[in-house]
């Protein structure tokens, strides 16, 4: 297991492209050990290793309208654990407490070397090393159920990321796209939302949590789900996309 840089232009399904192995983790000077491989020779997992992960509710006004909420005056935070992370391709595995979860397709913001403790904006965006696609996966009904989220949002398997970190980027205005479908070559779009309508933009999310609680590197924000949240089952494929990232897949299985 390694971190590597991912090469090349990128054809459907990711053909054409190599990684390239570092000798580190990849916040510090990457140095390359040589070893190079076609990305369908490898298995990639989750792109980060996190101490956790801070979501963030309601912060496009229309998913926050679905389900019939006010947008929130400042950010309203929570976080899923980090045993909750699964890679692309990872299986969504449905407890059997619940009957009804739901994809949530999302921006994920990644921290960098510096981490952050209560920064201003500018010191924000200093702290990112960069962003990959994220999946909050979410027990509604358990959500509904109980005073608090850390159940509902906090199952293993329910932060699928990846497939990737894309390093540079302006995330001010991207596409972020959820399908779900039986069959992978007939999926449903069920978000298609733009990162411009957020409530709280990037640099915001960053520094609010960093006044919270300190950001180590690694650290992951997802920064909310546009409307459009639907069920997943077992036999579903689920898809998330953000423009310029690429794509990120996860099959959907029960524990029953």
């Amino acid at each position: 297991m390694s971190f590597g840089v991912v090469e090349g232009e990128a054809q459907p399904g990711a053909q054409g492209l190599t990684i390239a192995e570092i000798d580190s983790i990849p916040f510090q000077n990457v140095r390359f050990t040589g070893q190079r491989w076609a990305i369908a020779d490898v298995r990639l997992l989750a792109p980060i290793f996190s101490s956790k992960v801070i979501g963030v509710g309601r912060n496009y006004a229309d998913h926050a309208a679905e389900m019939g909420n006010e947008v929130p005056k400042e950010p309203l935070i929570f976080i899923k654990p980090s045993t909750s992370v699964i890679g692309p391709n990872d299986a969504v595995r449905i407890p059997p407490v619940t009957r009804q979860v739901e994809h949530e397709g999302e921006l994920a913001v990644v921290i960098g070397a510096s981490g952050a403790r209560r920064v201003d904006r500018a010191g924000a965006a200093k702290a990112i090393f960069g962003y990959t696609v994220g999946n909050d996966v979410t027990a509604r009904d358990l959500q509904r159920s109980d005073p608090q989220w850390t159940r509902a949002k906090g199952f293993d398997s329910f932060c699928p990321l990846g497939p990737w970190i894309e390093t540079e980027l302006d995330v001010s205005d991207l596409e972020v796209r959820c399908e779900v479908g039986r069959n992978p070559e007939e999926m449903e779009v069920r978000q298609l939302g733009r990162t411009k309508d957020m409530v709280f933009d990037v640099p915001s999310l960053v520094s609010y949590v960093s006044h919270v609680m300190t950001l180590l590197p690694g650290d992951v924000i997802l920064t909310g789900t546009p409307a459009g949240v639907g069920p997943l089952v077992a036999g579903d494929t689920v898809s998330v996309s953000v423009q310029g990232i690429g794509e990120l897949r996860n099959p959907v299985v029960s524990l029953d």
